[in-house]
This record gives C-alpha cells, structure tokens and sequence, in this order.
C-alpha cells in the first residue's frame, strides 16, 4: 500500500469508527446495556438481548465489524447475545473483538484485555433445544489476558485460566490452564508459556 493510500485508509477509518460509535452508543442506550468509558466501534454491532438479562461492558473496548476494518479478513459482524431470561454477559475492559461472535443462554464472562481474533465464536449452549442430543447450557468464563487466534470456537461449559493462547482454527471444548499455548480440534495443551 502506498503512503496516499495507507493515509486515504486511515481517514476512512478514522470516519467508520465515528459514525458507527455514535450509533451504537445510542443503541446500547436504547437496549439498556451497561458500558465503560473509551468503547469504540468500527461497522454495526449486532445485538439480541433478551428480556431480564444482562450485557455488561467494560471501558476501552475494541468492536471491529466493518470487513476491512481488521485487514486479517472478517466474514461477518460482531454479535452479542443473551438468548433466555437470566442469562449474562459480562465483558471486562480492554478487550478487543474482530467479526466475533458471542452468545449466551446462562453466562459467559470475560476478564480483562482479552483478544478475540477475526471470526471467532464463544457460547455456552448446544443452541438445539428441540433436538434430543443437545444437552444442557454451561456456563463460559475467558480469565484475563487471554488471546483466542483467528477462527476459535469456544464451546460451553469451558474455562479459560489467565494469559493464555489459543491457537487459530482451534475448538475448545474442555479447561484450558493458565499460561499455556492450546491448539488443535479439541484444543489441546502444546506449550507452557515461560516467566509469565
């Protein structure tokens, strides 16, 4: 990209990320939705939440929907939702999330400065209720400091201990301990990080 370019870039940034948190501030004010200080918002984030709920953000959040907003390559918008009655989503400050999708049927939580990388998903529900194999939600925390890689599905009932990472295309479907690289379908324990 050439410095006219990259700049010409930047301004049109600079203007999505304007418009799209102006909107979505009143939007979030509309649903009733809890957030911090410094949330910034690039492209339209959806959002579904249902009746006695609750979304809770943090301060210094990062929404990057807009496809070219995170140059990695993003397939859809970002998602936040509570699908029955009770159900909670809690979401620490200084997270970032890129095309993520997040949905809760009891709770999910997430720490401080956790990274969501491009087309990532979170839930605590099979989501098929009407289908006989499908089991009963469990609820997701994401401890601080954790990096999910480009494409991550994390599945219900799992914890995420701190500073971890979790390699891109993986599916996490039980604990993942603190300080550890995790990859794989199911994701499995490949490396301690050192000194952390």
């Amino acid at each position: 990209m050439s410095d006219f370019g990259r700049k010409l870039y930047l301004v049109k940034m600079h203007f999505i990320e304007a418009f799209s948190t102006f909107f979505m501030k009143v939007k979030l004010m509309i649903f009733g939705i809890a957030y911090g200080s410094g949330c910034k918002f690039f492209g339209q984030t959806y959002i579904y939440k249902q009746k006695n709920s609750q979304i809770k953000l943090g301060s210094n959040l990062t929404f990057r929907s807009y496809p070219n907003s995170n140059l990695i390559g993003l397939n859809r918008s970002c998602s936040l939702s509570t699908i029955q009655p009770g159900a909670k989503l809690i979401i620490g400050n200084g997270c970032g999330f890129s095309g993520t999708v997040i949905g809760a049927f009891i709770s999910i939580e997430l720490g401080e400065n956790v990274r969501c990388g491009a087309n990532t998903l979170i839930t605590d529900s099979d989501w098929h209720f009407d289908d006989s194999r499908a089991g009963e939600p469990k609820a997701v925390k994401i401890e601080d400091n954790v990096w999910l890689g480009e494409g991550v599905k994390v599945l219900k009932g799992v914890t995420i201990g701190k500073n971890s990472v979790i390699g891109a295309g993986s599916v996490v479907v039980s604990d993942i301990p603190e300080n550890v690289i995790a990859a794989g379908n199911p994701a499995k324990v490949i490396k301690i990080i050192p000194g952390v």
